[in-house]
């Protein structure tokens, strides 16, 4: 995942909502109830962990029990600590105390309670990235120190895997024609940030670096569900145990269906998550915005903000910046914003008309200010057509012709050559058999960028020369 153009807009749950996911999570919630419990004969270790003969009473406190209740209870006291539920008075002594954070997370705003819950994040994170104690502590030497060339592992290097995979989950997750809330099968993400994009079929040696990232991220996302920050279903024990999984799934349960890849793992971000994955994704310098960033904007601000955004994210942004503002208003800002000859007007103008097709009736008076403006009054005439205004002058050809290389120029820039713009494209030199004879002469920015385009894509040979000759004739009409 590149930081070089934004990601697309996502929609949050509101602070709130999110907040009360953060305190029900497992990790949090322990962490936040081994706070309270924690007194005056609590003693810690060097490292600020609970010392071994206190782990039993802060299992029973967290009602865990079983082979893992210390572990876990440990995990959670270490969350406490990390997060500034618990202070450490003195070190030395190893006495502690409530930490001034337990009163943030228990009767702060959502805000506080949603950075108390990131601090908690960027630990469970930090330790998803970990190797198993048991590996960690055969790698250590007789100073206590861990060598990592035996393990085989490299810190940075296995937190950027990490960190590129929590990316890419989540540019799938928001994305317009993602997955959206349902699960990701563990292959396909971990083939993601192995197999280059642009590989037909892969080696049998990527195939076989794509499966051992799969057991490292059945680890690491057993580590980062009980904080929330995923719904997962981990891989299938039966296929680490057998070479091929089968005989030992179907001595279990069965046959087995080879076509199942819910065997294989599934993840899905949970809202939580994707409120904490996108502020990591900020602080990590990436433009990562959500719907409604641009809601107190002036119009100019969300006619370009929006010009990168997918169409649904698009007015759904629009209509946040709507829902504050008169309708008149809005569509006198709009119009004025609208206005321009730089590279980016056109798609300024097409968004600007998708705002007003969400705006009522009351807007009217604004879209006639507009009628004779040279590149507003193409679309002015639209709207008022649209909502069934009485007297609206017909347009001018100058006006249409003008309006037509606007809104192509808009959907190239909007679009690329898409499939969409090619029969759009198509439907013109259809509808005006002289369409390329006098679109050369449209006194607009982009008409020879259009027509060069409507050459390019056009499937009738005949007709894309027609297209490509009137360009020539555009480009050198605005050189003399």
């Amino acid at each position: 995942m590149s930081d070089s153009s934004p990601l697309p807009p996502v929609r949050l749950h509101p602070e709130a909502e999110l907040a009360r996911d953060a305190l029900s999570t497992p990790l949090l919630s322990r962490a936040a109830r081994l706070a309270r419990w924690a007194g005056p004969d609590t003693r810690v270790d060097a490292g600020g962990g609970l010392v071994d003969e206190q782990l039993p009473a802060a299992a029973e406190a967290l009602s865990l029990s079983g082979d893992d209740a210390a572990a876990l209870a440990s995990e959670a006291w270490r969350i406490a600590v990390d997060t500034g539920l618990v202070e450490i008075l003195d070190e030395e002594a190893g006495t502690v105390a409530t930490g001034q954070e337990l009163a943030r997370l228990t009767g702060g705003s959502p805000h506080d309670v949603l950075a108390v819950w990131l601090t908690a994040l960027e630990t469970v994170a930090a330790d998803a990235s970990v190797p198993d104690l048991d590996d960690l502590a055969d790698a250590m030497d007789a100073g206590g120190e861990v060598d990592f060339s035996s393990l085989d592992w490299d810190p940075e290097a296995e937190a950027a895997f990490l960190d590129g995979v929590l990316g890419n989950l989540y540019l799938l997750t928001v994305s317009e024609n993602g997955p959206g809330d349902a699960a990701v099968p563990l292959p396909a993400l971990a083939a993601s940030v192995i197999v280059p994009s642009d590989m037909g079929e892969p080696t049998n040696d990527m195939l076989e670096q794509v499966s051992d990232a799969m057991m490292r991220l059945d680890d690491q996302f057993r580590v980062l569900e009980p904080i929330g920050l995923v719904e997962y279903q981990p891989v299938d024990e039966a296929l680490m145990t057998d070479p091929d999984g089968t005989a030992a799934a179907e001595e279990a349960s069965g046959p087995v269906d080879d076509t199942d890849v819910t065997r294989y793992g599934m993840v899905r971000l949970t809202p939580l998550g994707i409120y904490g994955l996108r502020a990591r994704l900020l602080e990590g310098g990436f433009e990562a915005p959500a719907v409604g960033d641009l809601a107190d904007k002036g119009a100019d601000v969300l006619l370009d903000g929006t010009s990168a955004y997918p169409p649904a994210a698009a007015q759904a942004e629009t209509e946040q910046w709507l829902t504050r503002r008169e309708p008149l208003v809005a569509a006198t800002e709009l119009l004025a914003a609208a206005r321009g000859s730089d590279p980016g007007a056109p798609l300024r103008r097409l968004r600007c008309q998708q705002a007003l097709s969400l705006v009522g009736p009351q807007a009217e008076p604004a879209l006639r200010e507009v009628l004779d403006d040279a590149e507003l009054g193409g679309l002015a005439r639209v709207w008022l057509s649209e909502h069934d205004a009485a007297d609206v002058p017909p347009p001018s050809e100058r006006m249409v012709f003008w309006l037509t290389i606007d809104t192509v120029a808009a959907q190239l820039q909007a679009e690329g050559n898409s499939e969409e713009l090619q029969a759009l494209v198509e439907g013109l030199a259809r509808q005006h058999s002289r369409f390329f004879a006098a679109a050369w002469r449209v006194d607009h920015p982009a008409t020879a960028d259009v027509l060069e385009a409507m050459g390019r894509l056009h499937p009738d040979k005949r007709i894309a020369k027609e297209a490509r000759k009137a360009a020539f004739k555009a480009r050198s009409q605005r050189v003399t």
